[in-house]
This record gives C-alpha cells, structure tokens and sequence, in this order.
C-alpha cells in the first residue's frame, strides 16, 4: 500500500512540474499574442504556423546560449539562486486541488500531490520563500542594476505578502479551514455560495497583492528595464535567465488557481459545466486578465507602490478582518 502511494505521488510530481514547465512556455506565446492584438499587431509569426513553434525556437536558444558568470560575481550563490525561484514555485503547488477526483482505469485520482489540513498557509510559505531567487541574484551579481533590482525584490514581495496574508484571514475564517479542499467544498453551493460575493474587499486585495508577487504590470519593478536594464537577471543569460521566468509563470498559475478555489467556487460544478472544466475556465479566464492589465496599464513609481500597501491596502484588509469577526459574531 505504501509502495503505491510512493509511486502515484512521484508520478504526479513528474506530470505537474512537466505539465506546467510546458504551460509556463505556452503562456509566454499566448502573452506575446494577446499584447499584438491588443496593440494592432501580429506577434509572434514565422516560426511554424501561427508562429506555434517560437516556444520550441525560445527553448533551443536558451539551452544553447552562452552561459557566463561575471568575475567578481559569488559564484555558489549566483548560481543557485535561478533554482531556488523555479524550485520553491512547483514546491507551492503540491498543496494545490487543481481538479476533482476522476476515475482513470478503474483507479481513482486525486489531482493532488500533497492534501494537507494548513494547504493555504504551506502554498503561501513556500512561495514566499521564492523572493530569495531575485533577491540573491541580484546581491551576488556584482551590478549595481542587479543589486537595486533584489533591493526592490525584497521590499516588494515582502510587503504585499503582508496584504495578501491579511486579505485571506477573512474567507478563513469563514470556511474556518485552511485546507484547499475544505475552501473549495465550503462553496458547493452554487454559484450564489462563491466566496467572492460574501468576500469581495478580500478578493480584489488578493488579486491586486497577486499582481505585486507574480512580478506582473504595473507592479513589475524588480526588472524595470526603463530604470534598472533588466534588474536581478541583469547578469543572467541561458537556461539560468529561463529559470527564474519559469518560476515566474508558474506562480502565476499558482495565484490563478488561489483565486478559483478561495473566491470563484474552485472546481464545483458550475450550472451545467463540470467542476474539473470550470476551474479550467476560471484559470484561464483570471491568466488572461493579468495578460490585458499587462496591455493596459502603465508602470507605477517605487514609492507609489509603496504607498498603496502601506497607506491604502493594507488598513483596507485589517478593516475588512474585523468587520467579518463582527459580522460573524452577532
């Protein structure tokens, strides 16, 4: 029994890190696409049909390029920070539901590597631990660009963890569970039972932190390449340059299934679509909006930013904890 278990774990650990490394490469075409459109042009073309196989051309190119290390750079530390922010981003997701069970060859499958009863609390720790990729690359580079841009890593992650943490406080302790599983069951209801509508200063507070900590426009500061070149991965190049992005979309994915399964109903059934096609939708529905803000929106200031935590979202969220407890205690 436990030998099964060993080996149904490590297969799912081999099709989630292979599935969304593939997804991660993917969404940066589909990025590419949506921002021509949106701009009145036509992205990526000439590589096969549509330009499909720029993904594969970008694979090559990093794998085959130069993979150098400046002089006066920390060596050991340089080297190992692109695997810290890929590493702790697929470490996140064994704590993530990403679909309802299923039945595959009369075997029953539970699309989760790991279920624990705090699975909100491990996937924002171990993500959180991610800041330590941009910011001891950016330390070890010997570049002063590389050096604000982990200066900036660390103020920036660190604080809109703090909004995030205190946004999720609230549906926590409605559901009173800080298992994924529990979250999503606490809203099969229907779609009147999604904790957005009961939660809604929560949801636009987490999905504005999910901006900052993905890295993604307006809140994309720690490689401003109007101001600091291309920040932390200024010294990078090659397969250690595509790491850290690869840790980058795969948290966005991270973020997006939070979302579904905290605020959107997670994989219930919806009407007449199925949970495990409804969660697909919301994901990919919650990608493309951080894809269009990308379009949008423009940079923000290092102090704007700033100030919207301190002074604006994070008072927000500690109000919106305490009008809960009161509204669940009377």
């Amino acid at each position: 029994m436990e030998t099964s278990i060993i080996i149904e774990t490590v297969v799912k650990a081999i099709v989630i890190l292979a599935l969304f490394s593939a997804l991660a490469g993917f969404t940066t075409y589909i990025e590419r696409k949506i921002l021509a459109f949106m701009q009145r042009r036509l992205g990526p073309m000439n590589v096969g049909p549509y330009g499909l196989l720029q993904i594969a051309a970008d694979g090559i190119k990093l794998f085959m390029k130069e993979d150098f290390i400046p002089q006066n750079a920390i060596r050991p530390i340089f080297m190992i920070a692109p695997i810290i922010t890929a590493a702790t981003a697929f470490i996140a997701m064994s704590a993530v539901p990403f679909l309802p069970e299923f039945e595959l060859f009369g075997y029953t499958v539970r699309p989760i590597i790991a279920d624990i009863n705090v699975g909100v609390l491990f996937v924002m720790g171990v993500a959180s631990v991610g800041l330590y990729g941009p910011l001891l690359g950016g330390m070890s580079s010997a570049n002063k660009w590389s050096l604000l841009g982990g200066a900036r890593t660390a103020i920036q992650l660190l604080s809109y963890e703090v909004v995030s943490g205190l946004a999720l406080l609230a549906p926590l302790m409605l559901v009173g569970s800080l298992s994924l599983i529990d979250i999503n069951n606490y809203q099969n209801g229907g779609f009147t039972s999604w904790l957005v509508w009961s939660q809604p200063l929560a949801f636009i507070l987490f999905v504005i932190a999910g901006f900052a900590e993905t890295n993604r426009t307006p809140f994309d500061l720690l490689e401003h390449e109007a101001e600091i070149i291309a920040g932390y991965a200024t010294e990078y190049s090659g397969i250690r340059w595509g790491m850290f992005f690869i840790g980058e979309y795969a948290n966005l994915f991270t973020i997006c299934f939070l979302v579904s399964l905290i605020f959107l109903g997670g994989f219930n059934d919806l009407w007449f679509i199925p949970g495990g096609l409804a969660i697909i939708l919301k994901v990919m529905f919650l990608i493309f909006f951080f894809l269009w803000t990308r379009a949008s929106w423009p940079h923000i200031r290092p102090d704007q930013l700033m100030w919207l935590c301190w002074k604006i979202l994070m008072p927000l969220a500690v109000l919106n904890i305490l009008i809960t407890g009161f509204v669940m205690m009377f």
